[in-house]
C-alpha cells in the first residue's frame, strides 16, 4: 500500500499538510442539507487545525496533540474538554499520514483481516481501530471503516469510499469520497486543494481568528 501511494520515505517527508474541501451532505434521512467547505491544516508533530463553513455545522477548533480550542456553532470559544477532545484526539491518530506510515508509529499496530485487507490500531482502543480494504490491482486503498466520534456522545459505524485519486508531488491522496454512517451516505466531499510542505507554523494554526469564524480563503 505504501508503495502504491508514492512510497514510505516520500510520506515520511510530509512536514506540513493543507488540505481544502467542499462536500455535498445530507441528513440521516436522505434530505439534502446543503454545501460544507472545510479547510485541514497539519504540522508534524500533533498540530492540527480545522475550519469548517456549513448549514448548522461551522465551526474553528485548534489542537496541539494534547490541549486545545474550540470555536463552537454557535460562535462560543471554549477549551477542549470532554467528547470534544476525544474528538480531536481522534482526528489526529486517524489523520491519513499518520495512519499511512502506522509501522513507524509508536502505539499502532497493524494486522491483516484478509489478502487485501488490513486493520490499523491505535493503542489497542475499538474506537481507534481503522479497517483498510485495498484495490487487488493497485493496492490503493478504495474504503475504510471505523468508528466516527463526530458526535462524541453517541460513536457510530463510519465508512469511507474513495472514489478517485489525484496525484501531489509524487503521492496519492483522495481526490473523492464519500462518507457514510451507518450504511447511510452523509457527504460527497471533492478536494479544492493539497499543498504540503508549504512551511506552515505551529502559531499559524493556534491563533484564533479575532471575529470568532472559521478561515478559509476565498474560493
Amino acid at each position: 500500500m505504501q508503495h502504491a501511494l508514492g512510497g514510505a520515505e516520500t510520506i515520511a517527508s510530509i512536514r506540513d499538510f493543507e488540505q481544502i474541501v467542499t462536500a455535498r451532505t445530507w441528513s440521516r434521512s436522505g434530505q439534502p442539507i446543503g454545501e460544507v467547505r472545510k479547510r485541514v491544516r497539519w504540522i508534524r508533530h500533533d498540530h492540527l487545525r480545522l475550519d469548517q463553513v456549513g448549514p448548522g455545522n461551522t465551526y474553528a477548533l485548534y489542537f496541539n496533540g494534547t490541549s486545545g480550542w474550540e470555536i463552537l456553532p454557535n460562535g462560543r470559544l471554549s477549551d477542549l474538554a470532554g467528547g470534544e477532545l476525544e474528538f480531536s484526539r481522534k482526528y489526529l491518530s486517524d489523520f491519513t499520514r499518520n495512519v499511512w506510515l502506522a509501522d513507524r508509529i509508536p502505539g499502532y499496530t497493524i494486522t491483516s483481516l484478509a489478502h487485501n485487507v488490513i486493520r490499523v490500531s491505535v493503542h489497542n482502543k475499538a474506537s481507534g481501530q481503522i479497517d483498510i480494504e485495498l484495490d487487488p490491482d493497485s493496492w490503493l486503498p478504495v474504503k475504510e471503516t471505523s468508528v466516527s466520534l463526530a458526535d462524541p456522545a453517541h460513536p457510530v459505524p463510519s465508512e469511507t469510499r474513495i472514489r478517485k485519486w489525484t496525484t501531489i508531488q509524487g503521492m496519492h491522496f483522495p481526490e473523492r469520497v464519500w462518507v457514510l454512517h451507518s450504511g447511510v451516505r452523509l457527504a460527497d466531499i471533492t478536494t479544492e486543494e493539497v499543498k504540503l510542505n508549504s512551511g506552515l507554523r505551529p502559531e499559524d494554526l493556534a491563533t484564533k481568528p479575532p471575529d470568532l469564524k472559521p478561515v478559509l480563503p476565498a474560493r
